[in-house]
């Protein structure tokens, strides 16, 4: 288990834990996504358009893949449309990784703080290990990517396996989000969330709160999400002092 710095004597509310997507939170690799959509789709005589694709932000890979076989004349089966999607994104996002304003420093304030991080993405672990690999080592405790678990977003099973991994309570966590279907899944698994809308725009959801951007926000600032939100997905506890167990 990493190790984190000593939260300061002067910290008082912090959350527990902070669970994060990546593809439109930290990164901004959803055009790259599509990007590589249109190509596929277009090498194979199809046609491909903004609402096809943005019907599959947030999705699991092989639900995104068997939309693109079901709408188009795109041969193969789902494993092997996701290995071609993956590896054209993955040469993108090495040549230049796209942050999201705010992500990078809100990470360096939590770790500063001790506060946990997981990366809860739907993108497979070669995706992922590009992010990892260009953030300090210990960024994040714990990495769950959508070919770890049997159900991907909106299923909640992410969110909870990431809350077990790291042994938190989900509604002392928050979790940080940008599409509908991540909200649903961390909602569904009772995490507190914070919505940053950036490709597709987000209902209101019980559970969450938007913000326009991550960036000046603080450790202080998620807790009070947190206090905020705990109490519409957990009506039968309430969270006083954030990080306090009894």
């Amino acid at each position: 288990m990493t190790r984190h710095p000593e939260p300061r004597t002067d910290d008082l509310d912090l959350p527990a834990a902070v669970l994060w997507d990546m593809d439109g939170t930290i990164v901004d690799t959803e055009p790259s996504w599509i990007a590589e959509e249109y190509l596929l789709v277009e090498e194979a005589g199809g046609r491909w358009s903004q609402e096809d694709a943005h019907d599959l932000v947030g999705q699991d890979l092989l639900t995104s893949a068997g939309m693109i076989l079901e709408r188009t004349p795109v041969q193969g089966d789902p494993e092997q449309v996701v290995r071609r999607l993956l590896e054209g994104v993955v040469a993108r996002t090495r040549a230049h990784v796209p942050w999201r304003p705010g992500a990078r420093e809100l990470l360096a304030s939590l770790r500063a703080h001790g506060v946990p991080c997981a990366l809860v993405t739907m993108s497979w672990n070669e995706l992922a290990d590009v992010l990892v690999e260009q953030l300090p080592p210990g960024t994040f405790d714990t990495v769950v990517t959508g070919d770890q678990v049997s159900r991907g977003k909106p299923d909640p099973e992410a969110y909870l396996e990431a809350a077990r991994r790291l042994g938190v309570d989900p509604a002392r966590a928050v979790a940080i989000e940008d599409s509908p279907t991540g909200a649903t899944s961390s909602t569904a698994a009772g995490v507190p969330t914070l919505v940053v809308p950036h490709t597709v725009a987000v209902p209101s959801i019980p559970g969450t709160m938007q913000v326009g951007s991550l960036a000046g926000l603080e450790p202080a600032d998620l807790a009070q999400v947190v206090r905020s939100l705990s109490s519409e997905l957990h009506p039968e506890q309430r969270v006083d002092g954030v990080d306090d167990e009894s």
